[in-house]
C-alpha cells in the first residue's frame, strides 16, 4: 500500500507546530465538510483523509511513532486487515512477529534478513498498552495494537476477527445551545437507509465532547463543535469572554459599565478609576454552566476598550482644551 504524506494532506510543513496542524486542520476541514458540499464525493473523499491525518499527527505520540516508522507506518493496517496478531508468528514480513529493522535471522524468519520483534521490543518502540492505531484504522479495518481491548466479534471462533466500533459524528451547535442545552434531531445516511436520533446536548457541553446516542441500528458517538459567536468566545473549561467599551471619563474617573451577558438579565461591573485600555473584567459566576454541577458557573472576562471620540460639539472641545492646558502645566 503506497505511503501516504499526512504532512501533505494538511497543507503543513514536518517541522509544523501542534497549533499549526491544528488551525491547518480546522481550516481544511470547514471547507471539505459533507455538510458544506453535500452530495460531493470528492469533498468527503478529501474530509475522511483530512480526519485520518489530524487523527495521527493531532495527536504528539502517534504522531511521534509516524514520524519514527515512516512508510512501516502502512504495515500496520495491512497486518489488521489479515488479523494479525504482532505477539505471533507469521507476520506479514516473511517471518514470525514484526520485521522493522535489519539483523540476523532469528527463529522462525528463515533467513529473510529480518528478525523477530519480542513482546517487550514491541512495548518499548509503541508504549506499553498504546494503540499505534488512528481512530480512522479502527473505524474502518477494526483495527487495534497488540493490547488492543475492543470487545470480541459477535459468534465466531474466539479469535478477535473485527471489532464492535463506535461510529463518531460531527454536531456544530451554538453558544447559547451549549449554555442551555438542547435536543437536536439528527439524520444519518441516505433516504434509503436514514437513522435519525434525537441527541440531547447538556447544559455546560464543551467543544469537542462527545454525546453516545442509542437506535435500533446501533450507537453513534456525536462529537460536538461549537459555532463561532460574534460577541462571545469560549475560554478554558468554563469561562466567557466578551468586550465592552467605556467612555474616557468613566476610564479616568471610575464608573460603572453594562454588560449583556450571553444568556440572562444585563449586569452593571464596576470600573476601577485610571482604567486602562484592554483592562480585563472579571465577573465571577456569570460564565458557562459546568457541565453535571448544576448551579455552578465559570466567570465571565470582560475587557475594556476606552472609545475615543471622534467628533466633539464645541464645548467639549473647550473642555478637553482645558483638561490638556492643565496636563501640560508643570507641577
Amino acid at each position: 500500500m503506497e505511503f501516504r504524506d499526512y504532512y501533505a494532506t494538511l497543507g503543513v510543513p514536518k517541522t509544523a507546530s501542534e497549533k499549526e496542524i491544528k488551525q491547518a486542520f480546522r481550516r481544511q476541514a470547514r471547507k471539505h465538510h459533507p455538510d458544506v458540499n453535500p452530495g460531493n464525493a470528492g469533498a468527503e473523499t478529501k474530509f475522511k483523509e483530512l480526519n485520518e491525518a489530524y487523527e495521527v499527527l493531532g495527536d504528539p505520540e502517534k504522531r511521534k511513532k509516524y514520524d519514527e516508522l515512516g512508510a512501516n507506518w502502512k504495515a500496520y493496517e495491512q497486518a489488521q486487515k489479515a488479523g494479525f496478531d504482532p505477539r505471533a508468528g507469521g507476520g506479514p514480513f516473511g517471518g514470525g512477529g514484526w520485521g522493522f529493522g535489519s539483523g540476523t535471522s532469528s527463529g522462525d524468519a528463515g533467513g529473510s534478513g529480518y528478525r523477530t520483534v519480542s513482546p517487550e521490543e514491541f512495548q518499548e518502540m509503541f508504549g506499553e498498552g498504546a494503540n499505534p492505531f488512528s481512530d480512522f484504522f479502527t473505524t474502518f479495518f477494526g483495527g487495534g495494537g497488540p493490547d488492543a481491548s475492543a470487545p470480541r466479534a459477535r459468534g465466531g471462533r474466539g479469535r478477535r476477527q473485527q471489532h464492535d466500533v463506535t461510529p463518531e459524528y460531527e454536531v456544530t451547535i451554538s453558544l447559547e445551545e451549549a449554555f442551555s442545552g438542547t435536543t437536536r434531531k439528527v439524520s444519518l445516511g441516505g433516504s434509503d437507509r436514514e437513522r435519525s436520533f434525537e441527541v440531547r446536548f447538556p447544559a455546560g457541553i464543551r467543544d469537542g465532547q462527545k454525546v453516545r446516542a442509542a437506535s435500533e441500528g446501533g450507537d453513534v458517538y456525536f462529537r460536538v463543535r461549537l459555532a463561532p459567536h460574534g460577541r462571545f468566545e469560549a475560554r478554558g473549561e468554563h469561562d466567557l469572554a466578551t468586550r465592552v467599551p467605556v467612555t474616557i471619563p468613566v476610564a479616568v474617573l471610575g464608573g460603572e459599565v453594562e454588560v449583556a451577558p450571553l444568556v440572562g438579565a444585563r449586569i452593571r461591573a464596576k470600573v476601577p478609576p485610571g482604567t486602562r485600555q484592554g483592562a480585563v473584567l472579571r465577573l465571577r459566576g456569570h460564565g458557562r454552566p459546568v457541565l453535571g454541577k448544576p448551579g455552578e458557573r465559570g466567570d465571565l472576562l470582560v475587557t475594556l476598550e476606552v472609545q475615543v471620540p471622534t467628533e466633539l460639539t464645541p464645548e467639549e472641545r473647550r473642555h478637553y482644551e482645558a483638561l490638556a492646558a492643565l496636563r501640560t502645566q508643570p507641577v
